[in-house]
């Protein structure tokens, strides 16, 4: 994560839910973590939590590590340094651009929502209880 600050008055931020979607032809996705980006702020922020028990539910043959590394993937990139790779160079704003651009993989980005915040730390652990837990 980038510098923990918050504001005085709410800031404009944006999140997006990442969910897992085993079994693209079915249409099932079950979320598992939560991005939130506030620029004003410089922060850039990720929590994951994956209920194996759950995904193995709707879908059985799932490569669960598979799905472990893509959100480790996920994590380094929101965070930045060297195990972000080529990313550690870019903003904080680019890289959140880079997390919820869509793709077909399984783990992917839902769409990007915005809302007000003073502390968006807070913000991401209130949004991961609310729609992954």
């Amino acid at each position: 994560m980038s510098n923990i600050r918050t504001a005085a008055e709410p800031t404009v931020f944006e999140y997006a839910a990442l969910r897992v979607v085993p079994r693209v032809e079915r249409g099932e996705v079950m979320n598992v973590g939560v991005v939130v980006y506030c620029r004003a702020l410089d922060y850039l922020g990720c929590r994951t939590h994956l209920d194996e028990r759950r995904l193995l539910a709707l879908d059985s043959s799932l490569d669960l590590e598979g799905v472990g590394t893509a959100l480790k993937a996920v994590d380094a990139i929101c965070c930045g340094g060297e195990r972000a790779g080529q990313a550690a160079a870019e903003a904080p704003g680019a890289r959140f651009r880079w997390l919820t651009a869509p793709r077909s993989t399984i783990v992917q980005p839902g769409p990007v929502h915005a809302g007000l915040t003073a502390d968006p730390a807070a913000e991401l652990e209130r949004l991961l209880d609310l729609l992954v837990l």
